[in-house]
């Protein structure tokens, strides 16, 4: 039974390759679980051990524009919490608010901003996953949150630290919205992944989310699209697998 999840976001599937894989298991063969449709993802749990650790890999995710309800998007985490998982990594790719991060930089998620998407605790508490209210002072686990910072230094990666904000999608930020979300605070905007580190810290689970940034946001460049999104996490492909077989070999047990 797996007890460290990873969630690998858009143009990040590779990385799953480095499992020694004991099964893989498309979406749509396991009953009840949503499928994923979005482009790249694509939709298989892949069980198996990495660097001594029994996980599962998200290769692909389930993302709310795609038209599933919030418990639906969640619903593989807790699938996977209750089979025994106590840690999960997040990743994604983003787009950078902050002028000071590249594209093909990297950052370890320290809060988030999940006000502009419906939250998967919503509906009855499932009393055998968590309370009703669940304190969401700290639900990046400030431990991993250094450890990945200091692993990137380490090796020459530039890693940031900050605050990243959910919307829906599927369309792009407008720039007036970036400007926004940068007045609130955010370095980082996505469509997916604090809606799953929500449903993590109900569970109680480690929660690491790296971002993986892959375009500058509206306003501050010509334009934002998915291809671009797409061609520069495949340039990020290997710093982004480095990072995280450095992060799984020094998970604190």
């Amino acid at each position: 039974m797996p007890d460290l999840v990873i969630v690998l976001g858009s143009g990040l599937g590779d990385f799953a390759s480095n499992v020694d894989v004991v099964a893989e298991i498309p979406y749509d063969e396991i009953e009840g679980f949503p499928v994923a449709t979005a482009p790249t993802h694509d939709g298989k749990l892949v069980l198996g051990t990495l660097s001594g650790r029994n996980v599962a890999v998200m290769q692909g995710r389930i993302h709310y524009y795609e038209g599933y309800a919030m418990p639906e998007v969640v619903l593989p985490l807790r699938v996977l919490h209750l089979l025994g998982a106590n840690t999960v990594i997040l990743t994604n790719s983003v787009g950078s608010i902050n002028a000071d991060y590249a594209v093909g930089d990297f950052m370890a998620v320290e809060d988030h901003i999940s006000s502009f998407v419906p939250s998967p605790l919503i509906g009855e508490n499932l009393d055998e996953l968590g309370p009703r209210f669940v304190d969401m002072t700290q639900v990046y686990d400030p431990e991993l949150v250094n450890l990945a910072c200091q692993l990137g230094e380490e090796r020459g990666i530039a890693v940031h630290r900050g605050v990243f904000v959910q919307v829906t999608g599927p369309q792009f930020e407008t720039p007036t919205e970036i400007e926004l979300y940068r007045s609130l605070g955010a370095d980082t905007v996505g469509m997916s992944t604090a809606v799953e580190a929500i449903a993590a810290r109900h569970m109680g689970m480690r929660v690491c989310a790296i971002n993986c940034i892959t375009n500058m946001a509206a306003g501050m460049q010509a334009e934002v699209t998915s291809d671009e999104a797409t061609q520069n996490a495949d340039k990020a492909a290997a710093d982004f697998e480095t990072l995280i077989l450095a992060l799984v070999d020094n998970l604190p047990s």
